[in-house]
């Protein structure tokens, strides 16, 4: 069936496209155009930015040419270059300090390491053994009488703190009682152990030298009036008579070191006005080390015969004051003592009045009980 179309639609349309063909070849011609152009500026940049890239390396590598130019470059160069090496230098040096530093920490810990150990291995070698054969502090008196080259049946020991005492310490005040430097009496007992003969050092401070007396009656294996007199002794304590008597049954070296010891410690109640102590104050101090029961000894001293070094110590000993010391002493960097610590006498033990009542009769009597005796004389 044929289609009917208005002549005047027909007309429309054909003039419609007709003028879109049109504008259609229009625009294409606009276009072409336009990228032509585009590409063209865009050649023209391109063009001119190589140029001017091109003129400023030519001016630049024309600058470089130049002297001065080429001479600052190189000084700069060379700043840059000594400047490097500055820091380099520092570094170095700075890493060797370093390594020299960890070096020396390094052999010092070596050091106390290898003291330590041969701390260690003397400690087992006396708890195997014993005591060494110089050893004075822990050795039955008589053994250490028969060792020492000396006519007098009394330690030597004790003999160089008394005659020190006498020349130079009894004014000290509470003598016997305060406890010393507990770092300079270890090193006190190290010197004896080495050497029983040596002098006190120069200067030392009356009160360590006491304080060394008291440890080392402390430390013998029985006290002066031994075990087995014990009883004895304590029940003649109210009678000058029978004490005289059963001293008597002390061994020689017993009895003449007690005679001795109680000697001196009537020197020094002969000033108590000065040094504050007097008989009584004197015997509660010493009647523990100088009398004592089978297990009650007073252990708190037993330390020290783990504790001690066979060589002698050379760390100077502080003087008084106006005085000069000749005793160099060692420290022992790896201890934990403090210098000024007192040694603790009072280990808790019950207090022994009978003990302290015999010493104190000892010394306030001393030469009516001890007249078979050679009275012991200071210069």
């Amino acid at each position: 069936m044929p289609s009917i179309i208005s002549p005047q639609w027909h007309d429309k349309a054909t003039g419609f496209f007709s003028s879109s063909g049109v504008k259609l070849k229009e625009a294409k011609e606009s276009a072409g155009t336009f990228v032509g152009e585009v590409t063209k500026d865009t050649k023209s940049n391109v063009v001119e930015v190589a140029g001017r890239v091109g003129t400023m390396v030519k001016t630049r590598w024309a600058l470089l040419q130049q002297p001065s130019t080429r001479h600052a470059v190189q000084d700069r160069l060379i700043s840059a270059a000594a400047t490097t090496s500055v820091f380099l230098r520092k570094g170095l040096s700075g890493t060797k300090d370093t390594v020299a530093v960890g070096k020396s920490k390094v052999e010092e810990v070596a050091k106390k390491t290898a003291q330590k150990s041969k701390t260690i291995l003397t400690d087992i070698e006396r708890w195997q053994k014993g005591v060494a054969s110089t050893d004075v502090f822990g050795v039955p008196v008589e053994v250490t009488v028969q060792r020492q080259d000396c006519s007098k049946p009394i330690p030597q020991i004790l003999v160089n703190c008394a005659d020190y005492l006498v020349v130079s310490g009894l004014n000290a005040m509470y003598l016997f009682k305060y406890e010393g430097d507990k770092k300079v009496i270890h090193q006190l007992i190290s010197l004896y152990n080495q050497d029983s003969n040596a002098s006190v050092p120069e200067g030392t401070n009356p009160v360590d030298i006491a304080a060394l007396a008291k440890c080392y009656l402390a430390c013998l294996p029985e006290p002066l009036t031994t075990f087995e007199l014990y009883n004895e002794i304590k029940g003649a304590r109210s009678s000058i008579y029978s004490m005289k008597n059963i001293l008597k049954k002390l061994p020689s070296v017993n009895y003449m070191t007690l005679e001795f010891v109680t000697a001196l410690l009537l020197r020094v109640s002969q000033k108590s006005l000065l040094n504050k102590m007097d008989a009584r104050n004197l015997a509660m101090e010493m009647a523990p080390l100088i009398m004592w029961q089978k297990d009650q000894r007073p252990e708190f001293y037993s330390q020290y015969l783990n504790q001690m070094s066979k060589s002698p110590s050379k760390r100077s000993l502080d003087p008084p004051p106006g005085s000069d010391s000749d005793f160099d002493m060692l420290a022992d960097d790896g201890e934990t003592i403090v210098a000024s610590s007192p040694i603790p006498l009072d280990d808790g033990t019950p207090v022994d009045f009978g003990a302290i009542e015999v010493v104190q009769l000892l010394i306030e009597h001393h030469n009516a009980i001890f007249t078979d005796a050679n009275e012991t004389i200071w210069r």
